[in-house]
This record gives C-alpha cells, sequence and structure tokens, in this order.
C-alpha cells in the first residue's frame, strides 16, 4: 500500500500509465509510448526520462525463454545457516550473486532463513550445483529442496492495472 513517503504515490495517472505500458512492452518507441498514455512526445520523453533518473526504471532487458535455452529444470531451495550475525549474512550474500544458477535469493523471516530459485538444465546439474556450489557457502548449515513440477504464471506484471 502506497505511503506518503514512499515516492509511489508521487507519481500521477501518466507516471503510472508510462511504467505500466513498458512493463507490457519496453521496446515501446517515445513516439508509441505517448500514444499509448495520452500525452504528446515531448513531454512523454522528459516523464520517461525522470522516471529514470528517480530510479522507478533500473533498466531494460530482453525477456530470455528458458524452455528453448534447455533450462527449465527449476527448484527452491531452502536454506538455514550456521550463523545469522551479520557478517556472516553479508558473506552468504556476496557469495550466493556469484552463482549463475540462482535465479533469486531471498532473505526470509521463518523457519530458514534464504529461499533460493535455482535454474538448470536438469536435476543431474542442479544436484551438481546444490553439492559443489551452494553447500559450500560461508555458513550453510542444511539446505532443503523443492523441485517445481510445473510453471503457472511466472514474472512480475509490473503493477497490472494498479498502475493505470
Amino acid at each position: 500500500m502506497a505511503t506518503e513517503n514512499d515516492g509511489f504515490s508521487e507519481l500521477d495517472q501518466f507516471d503510472r500509465k508510462i511504467l505500466a505500458a513498458l512493463a507490457e512492452d519496453g521496446r515501446l518507441s517515445i513516439t508509441d509510448l505517448a500514444a499509448r498514455v495520452g500525452l504528446s512526445k515531448t513531454p512523454c520523453q522528459l516523464r520517461f526520462k525522470r522516471l529514470i533518473n528517480d530510479g522507478y526504471i533500473e533498466g531494460f532487458k530482453a525477456v530470455l525463454n528458458p524452455a528453448k535455452m534447455q533450462l527449465d529444470h527449476i527448484a527452491f531451495v531452502e536454506v538455514k545457516l550456521s550463523d545469522t550475525r551479520e557478517e556472516a549474512l553479508k558473506s552468504f550474500n556476496e557469495a550466493i550473486k556469484k552463482i549463475r544458477e540462482v535465479e533469486e535469493c531471498h532473505m526470509i523471516a521463518g523457519r530458514f532463513d534464504y529461499l533460493l530459485k535455482i535454474r538448470t538444465r536438469d536435476i543431474g546439474r542442479y544436484r551438481r550445483v546444490l553439492g559443489e556450489r551452494i553447500s559450500t557457502l560461508p555458513h550453510v548449515a542444511n539446505t532443503s529442496t523443492n523441485v517445481a513440477m510445473e510453471t503457472i504464471k511466472e514474472g512480475w506484471d509490473k503493477f497490472g492495472s494498479s498502475l493505470s
């Protein structure tokens, strides 16, 4: 929920429309974006640049198809650390960022410390990543794996209709 100090509430309807349109298609030209949100080209471009400068837009990237690249094996790994003092957390955080198969890493408040989303070619490759890389990271006490059988929804629709 937006609060007075979060910055998001400072966006007007045009800013929100610009963000929603770009979340749907980041390749829109300024001309097409302006037409879609109901602005002329120059004001749209100024708002676009401001949204980038203010950090609402962090960048642009291609959305790749993991199945086409034979990377459709997904495992979610619960990681419990042996030490959760700040230095240990920092050490783990820096190390996990270096493992390319780790698509997501979230610190969790619960019965384990981190939840990882690991994407590999197959279960054999996953087993090697877990055994040789993740289990050997600083302060890892134990792990528990949950393998995805089917992906129903993936990705964040970037606000959906809540932006417009």
